[in-house]
């Protein structure tokens, strides 16, 4: 009969070691499970070593056939009481075998081979107390490796998981960033339009009064010319700039676009604490597509405030950069811990699309958070 106060099996460590050989975790349960064989029947030939080294050379392909391995070292366990080449063997089969039937059956079997003496004559069957410390030990036995199996299963599954909602959330923001990216391009086809059916409109005035008020027949026929293709050139380019609206998911009208001299009725709309310093040199005339790109920045920049920063003080100030160009800066302190924040949605894609369109009209865009707790926005645009 086994002794009821053996000491319980060692637990093997769940992973070996990264500097081991790729044939070492194969290798390393088997041979251990053989020296146990050794320890427990000695080096004379017996049944009980055969059975025993049996059980320890079938764990070598226990990863392909967790089953069969388990039960082939079933008959040491009984026969010859080594432990550790059939909990091996449990715990490959719980690891790699999602049956829970199969596992049930493993354990009630590991069990039944721990808890019946060879022979079973020996079984105590008056001692009830030492049957019931028997039992539980078989159960606990058979459990442990189980136990570990399932363990090493859930982790294995939920780092796979990991691994996938990683990757798809990489996924996403590549899509999202793209969208943005995309809705930003339409927008900046759509000032172009503003820009360009107003030069092309003026084109197409001026061969209108010269159509009508010259004499020269040719001329007359040069300006008619000039005019239908200005009206062509108007009717495709408002064409193609619907697709590219649409392609953008832009659904904003072909209005006409703010200026520099719209931000104090944009800043007194906001309702926020903003103080505005205009320092820009009036005798210096920037480009329309310029002075947008600042008006965004700050329509932008004060939404981000009204958004993450609630009850801050704004300082927006436009100046000259000391080089030609415009300097657009939007700074704010921390929020105010007694507004509540209106908790809108936000990622930061409206700072991605503004720094395409500083960088498309070659200028450049910073924003950071500043050591008093705020955030700043500095944009710096050329004159052209």
């Amino acid at each position: 009969m086994k002794p009821a106060d053996a000491p319980p099996p060692a637990r093997l460590p769940a992973s070996l070691p990264a500097w081991l050989p790729s044939w070492a975790p194969v290798v390393l349960p088997a041979l251990i499970a053989a020296a146990d064989a050794l320890l427990v029947n000695g080096a004379d030939p017996s049944t009980e070593l055969g059975v025993s080294l049996l059980a320890a050379v079938a764990l070598l392909w226990r990863r392909r056939f967790p089953a069969t391995v388990f039960a082939a070292t079933l008959p040491g366990m009984y026969l010859a009481y080594v432990w550790i080449a059939p909990m091996i063997a449990l715990y490959t089969v719980a690891a790699r075998r999602p049956d829970r039937w199969l596992l049930g059956t493993a354990g009630l079997l590991m069990a039944a081979a721990q808890f019946v003496p060879y022979p079973v004559s020996d079984l105590p069957l008056t001692d009830r107390r030492q049957l019931a410390v028997n039992l539980v030990d078989a159960f606990v036995v058979a459990a442990t490796p189980i136990a570990l199996g399932l363990l090493t299963r859930t982790r294995r599954e939920l780092a796979d998981r990991l691994e996938e909602l990683t990757r798809s959330r990489a996924r996403e923001d590549r899509l999202l960033a793209d969208r943005v990216l995309a809705t930003e391009r339409a927008r900046l086809a759509r000032e172009m339009h503003d820009v360009v059916a107003h030069q092309v409109s003026l084109i197409s005035l001026q061969a209108g009064a010269v159509q009508i008020s010259t004499e020269d027949t040719r001329a007359r026929a040069g300006a008619r010319t000039i005019r239908e293709l200005s009206v062509r050139t108007l009717d495709e380019l408002r064409h193609m700039v619907g697709i590219l609206r649409a392609a953008g998911a832009d659904t904003e009208e072909l209005t006409p676009q703010p200026r520099l001299a719209d931000l104090p009725r944009l800043i007194e709309l906001s309702a926020l604490d903003v103080a505005f310093e205009d320092a820009c040199d009036r005798e210096t005339v920037y480009s329309e597509a310029v002075e947008r790109a600042a008006f965004r920045t700050v329509q932008e920049a004060l939404t981000n405030v009204r958004k993450h920063a609630p009850g801050a003080k704004v300082t927006v100030r436009v100046a000259g950069d000391g080089a030609g160009g415009l300097l657009v800066e939007i700074r704010n302190g921390p929020a105010d811990a007694a507004v509540p924040a209106p908790e809108l949605p936000g990622g930061g894609h409206g700072l991605v699309g503004l720094r395409e369109r500083a960088q498309s009209l070659g200028g450049t865009l910073e924003a950071h958070p500043t050591r008093e707790g705020g955030f700043l926005v500095r944009a710096r645009l050329p004159r052209e």
